[in-house]
């Protein structure tokens, strides 16, 4: 739930460090309920990680000690919670930047596995940022991912993601509680890909519904 979508909000920089503060201290929630899910998912995470969007850091717990993590953070407030959670954690391979998820820098084909957790939602633009994925990633590497998603097409509460998109875009810093993640995902050439629906474990209805799964280049 971060930075921005294709109506683009870019709020001030006081919000952004708000935001920061905000993403840093009121995930442990969450973080606790999804834990297992997550453990699951990064169980064999090694060689050349990327993560897209990785806030404050919340899953730097799950890198191995010689993984090499490059992470893709435009917020530069987020950049001094995420460098203290890998101090506690002990990790030194550790490579911070402040490009955009569509538009890495990255050399073609050196990436193992890219992560992302709550933030295909905001990217500014989803399309270009699942080929951006594609380009990076090494045949067979994978790319895994979390994300809350738009409600089935005709339902109230899709009606209310759709309703509430220009005022959770600003709450949110840019997040877009309708976004059809799992059609993006479909329509982007990976070779396979697979996912399951979940309710997430938050407290607000628009952003329940949630899918974890992997897509493999």
């Amino acid at each position: 739930m971060a930075k921005s979508n294709n109506d683009v909000y870019d709020g001030p920089q006081w919000y952004k460090r708000f935001f920061a503060w905000a993403m840093a201290t009121a995930a442990a929630d969450y973080e606790g309920e999804i834990a297992t899910r997550k453990h699951t998912l990064f169980a064999n995470l090694q060689g050349e990680v990327l993560e897209i969007g990785p806030g404050a850091g919340v899953n730097l717990r799950y890198l191995q000690p010689n993984t090499h993590w490059i992470g893709l953070e435009p917020n530069q407030y987020m950049h001094s919670y995420l460098h203290q959670e890998a101090e506690q954690l002990g990790l030194k391979n550790i490579d911070l930047r402040t490009e955009t998820a569509g538009n890495s820098g990255i050399t073609d084909g050196s990436i193992d596995t890219v992560i992302s957790t709550l933030v295909l939602c905001s990217v500014p633009d989803l399309a270009a940022t699942l080929q951006e994925i594609l380009r990076v990633l090494k045949p067979g590497g994978r790319f895994l991912f979390i994300e809350h998603v738009a409600a089935p097409a005709g339902t109230l509460l899709r009606q209310a993601q759709v309703g509430i998109r220009p005022l959770w875009q600003i709450i949110g810093d840019g997040c877009c509680p309708d976004r059809n993640i799992e059609k993006a995902l479909a329509e982007a050439g990976f070779s396979n890909i697979s996912h399951e629906a979940f309710e997430g474990p938050v407290p607000i209805a628009i952003v329940k519904p949630h899918i974890i799964g992997t897509a493999t280049k």
